[in-house]
């Protein structure tokens, strides 16, 4: 999960990220385009996670800086699964929300 973060705030990972994204779940994204680095990520919070079995999930917050300027936060429950001994990011559900706005 930090190693995707990572990834993300730096650009230039998209190969990374598709490496690391179950293949059921990728959804046309592709190595260019996850490559742009589109937001500037300021911080990561891991709220909780946990594991059973073959599957475990993450729980984050990150901020980020959008194309206007604008302090956003992203909060995510993410879902991972286990494939032969490695883990793939499948899907998660997603907020964001002015960092304003976010607080509660």
């Amino acid at each position: 999960m930090r190693s995707r973060f990572t990834a993300y705030t730096i650009g230039g990972y998209g190969q990374y990220l598709v490496d690391t994204w179950h293949p059921a779940y990728v959804r046309g994204n592709t190595a260019n385009s996850l490559s742009l680095k589109t937001h500037d990520w300021q911080n990561l919070q891991i709220l909780q996670s946990g594991q059973q079995g073959n599957r475990g999930g993450v729980e984050f917050v990150a901020d980020f800086i959008d194309s206007k300027g604008e302090l956003q936060r992203h909060h995510e429950v993410s879902v991972f699964e286990r494939h032969k001994g490695r883990w793939y990011y499948t899907d998660g559900r997603v907020q964001v929300r002015p960092v304003n706005q976010a607080q509660g």
